[in-house]
């Protein structure tokens, strides 16, 4: 008998075109007079869109974790053998980035247990791309300077093809094995890895660091990340 009078229960009346109207005047008129309502829709909607990039960006990094913390394409600055790992995705162009610098510099003085990877991530045009291929042939030939390098090409107004060389031949590698270099080791393949772990970690800017299991985006500095380094030692997770 349950089932049946569910099955001939009566059918939901529709709204008409009037009640719409009606309705609509006065959902318009309550927010009129109560617009802090739009605000908190707003703070909702932000904290959702937050709340889904952090679960991407949290299966994005443990998906890919050997590729993003242990690539041998990337520079390892600081102690090679840290317990904490911390992962930059820079660009030489990035004005962000450039401020960021210190930032990095001021993390590995004060704590000489951090693994600093830098991942080269072109993404400010053509200009950026021919100073990371620049870079990669310097980690290629002479790895023991990219460090001064990165830090004398973040100093420069603009990177380019011409300005990284620059740099690199005042460091006392020679322009032509820089080229040679270049065209015997395209950097394609690496450019090419980054672009799909900034797509699966949902980065679409940098900088953008990796810390344990979180991503951090932007340049927010040392006071967001060594919170974080201490979680990490502390409890394996970035968030303990």
């Amino acid at each position: 008998m349950l089932a049946l009078a569910f099955t001939h229960a009566a059918p939901a009346l529709a709204i008409d075109e009037q009640q719409k109207q009606e309705m609509g005047a006065f959902i318009r008129e309550y927010l009129l007079q109560n617009p802090e309502i739009l605000l908190e829709v707003q703070d909702a909607l932000q904290a959702k869109q937050a709340s889904q990039r952090t679960a991407m960006s949290t299966k994005g990094i443990a998906d890919n974790k050997q590729a993003i913390f242990t690539s041998p394409n990337d520079v390892v600055l600081g102690n090679p053998k840290g317990d904490v790992t911390v992962v930059e995705f820079f660009d030489y162009n990035c004005g962000y980035c450039k401020r960021a610098l210190s930032d990095m510099n001021e993390l590995l003085e004060k704590d000489p247990n951090i693994r600093f990877v830098l991942k080269e991530f072109p993404i400010l045009g053509p200009d950026s791309l021919a100073a990371h291929r620049v870079a990669n042939a310097v980690r290629l030939l002479a790895p023991g300077k990219y460090a001064e390098f990165h830090q004398e090409l973040m100093g420069q107004s603009h990177a380019s093809e011409k300005s990284a060389i620059a740099v690199a031949s005042s460091l006392g590698l020679n322009e032509a094995d820089i080229r040679k270099s270049m065209a015997e080791n395209p950097n394609d393949d690496i450019v090419r890895e980054a672009y799909e772990l900034a797509t699966a970690i949902g980065i679409t800017g940098t900088p953008t660091y990796v810390v344990g299991d979180e991503a951090v985006f932007g340049a927010q500095g040392v006071d967001a990340l060594e919170p974080k380094v201490a979680n990490v030692r502390a409890c394996g997770k970035a968030t303990c």
